[in-house]
């Protein structure tokens, strides 16, 4: 069977073997000197395939260019946006394989030792694939579908557009920026000089995801300080931070946690706890549906630091804690004709739109909230963040066709 969009595969493992990795501990923007790099690249393939104003933002380092409309009317102009940068795993030398027609039941080894495998008993989401193609990491890396299979669908979805000007479309605006997986990517995007009407962030999962409600989320940061000497004249005198970080973990509610958790449940997450006697670090991110919710989350971190601090002193445990996005159907429930336009779109593909809240964030989040209405469309990857990280060709090209078809709709729309 003839591939719709030539390009779109080797476009995206061409992406995923550049290392965009960001860095949560970096204070530049972007993080990485690498994202940089690989949005300098972007730029001169948008030039190539014939986008104008193409150019890297100094303020947010979003490379952003524009389809002009082939309309003789004005419609809303639409934005498309994804991010560049890969989570906070391995993403150095990257070997993606292509395993075709999957039989949706056998295990797929990802390292020639068979150490690391996909195996359906444990990731049921395959057994939805058989009959096509999937492109997996080679099991020492992500792949970094999340969020390059948006940006391959976006550039794409716009190659075709230039290529087949009997498509006619309003104006286009896309933005590709770094930082999304830190929290960071989004806070200084300018929404005016982007210059959309409405807009998708193309950064989520299995086909049919549509989102427009995520967890409101803050991160949070332990510090905790001991007192260090020597165990043969330890008593009275020896605070070990170590088991003071179990104390604060053991207080926080046991069954609120990710893998206890789902639908609306929101969690706290202990990422990373590194620490001797003299001093413990501790990272967490804390997520809920609902603002209370997150606030009376971050209140019982409160409570707990004071009541750490009555028992070892003052100043033993501190914590630095803020809020990173909230729940973007805040915004959306007065722009849902944006979320329809969407939905519209998918149905007209006989795809059946998902609208599950997602138990996570995107750009779109924060670029909401700066007053540009923005839900996530799906991008196709399974497992995102991980070695376990696969995404199906057929997925992709199911993305580019929603991308289309939105366009494709929002010529009817009144700007």
């Amino acid at each position: 069977m003839a591939i719709k969009y030539e390009k779109l595969i080797p476009r995206f493992l061409g992406y995923v073997k550049q290392n965009t990795r960001s860095d949560e501990n970096s204070t530049t923007i972007p993080s990485t000197k690498r994202q940089t790099v690989f949005l300098e690249k972007l730029a001169d393939e948008l030039k190539e395939i014939g986008m104008e104003d193409v150019k890297i933002r100094k303020v947010d380092s979003y490379l952003t260019a524009k389809l002009p409309s082939n309309l003789d009317k004005d419609v809303p102009v639409l934005g498309l946006i994804s991010h560049i940068d890969t989570a906070d795993f391995n993403s150095e030398n990257i070997k993606p394989k292509i395993v075709e027609d999957y039989d949706g039941k056998s295990v797929i080894n990802l390292d020639d030792k068979g150490e690391y495998t996909l195996d359906p008993a444990v990731f049921p989401s395959l057994k939805n694939y058989a009959g096509q193609t999937l492109i997996t990491a080679s099991g020492d890396t992500l792949l970094g579908s999340d969020d390059k299979s948006g940006v391959a669908e976006i550039i794409t979805a716009m190659e075709y557009l230039i290529g087949h000007p009997e498509v006619k479309h309003g104006e286009i605006k896309i933005g590709l920026g770094p930082d999304e997986e830190i929290g960071t990517g989004a806070k200084h995007f300018d929404v005016k000089d982007f210059g959309a009407d409405f807009a998708y962030t193309v950064d989520g999962g299995p086909v049919g995801q549509l989102e427009f409600e995520t967890f409101s989320a803050a991160s949070l940061k332990v510090h905790i300080t001991g007192k260090d000497v020597h165990p043969s004249g330890a008593k009275g005198i020896m605070v070990n931070s170590l088991l003071i970080a179990n104390e604060f973990q053991s207080a926080l509610p046991a069954d609120e946690v990710p893998e206890k958790t789902d639908g609306r449940d929101g969690f706290f997450l202990l990422c990373d706890e590194q620490g001797s006697i003299d001093h413990t670090d501790m990272n967490y991110i804390i997520r809920d549906f609902e603002r209370d919710g997150l606030k009376s989350r971050k209140d019982k971190v409160t409570e707990i630091v004071k009541s750490l601090n009555d028992k070892y002193g003052e100043g033993t445990v501190k914590i630095d804690m803020g809020d990173q996005y909230y729940n973007m159907y805040d915004v959306m429930k007065d722009h849902m004709e944006v979320v329809h336009l969407a939905e519209q779109a998918m149905k007209n593909l006989d795809i059946e739109p998902d609208e599950a809240p997602v138990r996570g964030g995107t750009d779109g989040s924060t670029i909401s909230f700066m007053g540009l209405p923005t839900p996530n469309l799906f991008a196709g990857g399974e497992n995102m963040h991980g070695r376990f990280e696969y995404v199906a060709e057929e997925s992709m090209e199911k993305a580019v066709d929603v991308i289309l078809e939105i366009i494709k709709l929002n010529n009817d729309n009144k700007k």
